[in-house]
């Protein structure tokens, strides 16, 4: 059990990786499926029935109920425990930067998240046991630049794929960097740079309102050097 207190009206890193690193997400529709869940449990009610119904069923029939780039959300007027300022999803791990709405808001979030997603993984990839390395990690965020800084860290998570050693080294072809970032759909950074994707998911204007439009961001993600890593490093779950 946590025993982290979360405050209302807080930034906080949260953080979590697949038992012994295995990846999480095996394909498109698992990239989806958890993005949807970021929007639909962030509500102070419970699951919901079909939740229950879904993950007793022994199989999971159609998975991808949305197309790409949109999330098929309900239409109730929900009652948020967290606001989402950006999220990054990659195969074996995903980042969160959560702000805290109600009292022990994170904590109820992150309980139905990692349910929900390990009920269903199981399910879907006919599995049992744990899915997720112990609980999730968290730190809060204490100061505005560490606010920024850590965006911009999640936003560039996903170099990673690509050129491993970004963090250690910098990034060697930053065109190619670029054109990477702008087509990878599983974090909220297109929606930072005023491209559509996944807008329902989060609030980013905690972050937006320092900059005047979302090239104006792009051209803050871009300026990354290694350097800028120091700014963070107590914040970053990694290290």
């Amino acid at each position: 059990m946590r025993k982290f207190i979360f405050e209302k009206g807080k930034f906080y890193h949260v953080y979590n990786r697949g038992v012994e690193g295995r990846d999480i997400f095996l394909d498109n529709g698992d990239y989806l499926r958890f993005i949807h869940y970021l929007y639909e449990l962030n509500d102070k009610e419970s699951l919901p029935p079909y939740f229950r119904q879904f993950f007793t069923m022994h199989k999971v029939g159609k998975y991808e109920l949305f197309e790409p780039g949109k999330i098929s959300c309900s239409k109730k007027k929900r009652n948020l425990l967290v606001d989402i300022i950006c999220f990054c999803l990659m195969p074996n791990h995903f980042h969160l930067l959560l702000r805290q709405l109600i009292d022990n808001g994170i904590s109820q979030f992150m309980q139905k998240l990692g349910t929900a997603w390990t009920m269903f993984f199981n399910v879907k990839y006919k599995r049992n046991g744990r899915l997720f390395q112990g609980v999730y990690k968290v730190v809060q965020v204490s100061r505005e630049n560490q606010l920024l800084y850590l965006s911009c860290y999640h936003h560039l998570n996903p170099l990673d794929l690509i050129e491993p050693d970004w963090k250690e080294k910098g990034i060697e072809n930053w065109r190619e960097a670029k054109k990477f970032l702008e087509n990878y759909r599983w974090s909220s950074y297109l929606d930072y740079i005023d491209k559509e994707n996944f807008p329902s998911v989060i609030n980013p204007n905690p972050i937006r309102e320092y900059f005047k439009t979302g090239k104006d961001y792009k051209n803050f993600v871009c300026s990354w050097v290694v350097k800028d890593l120091d700014k963070i490093d107590e914040i970053l779950l990694e290290n």
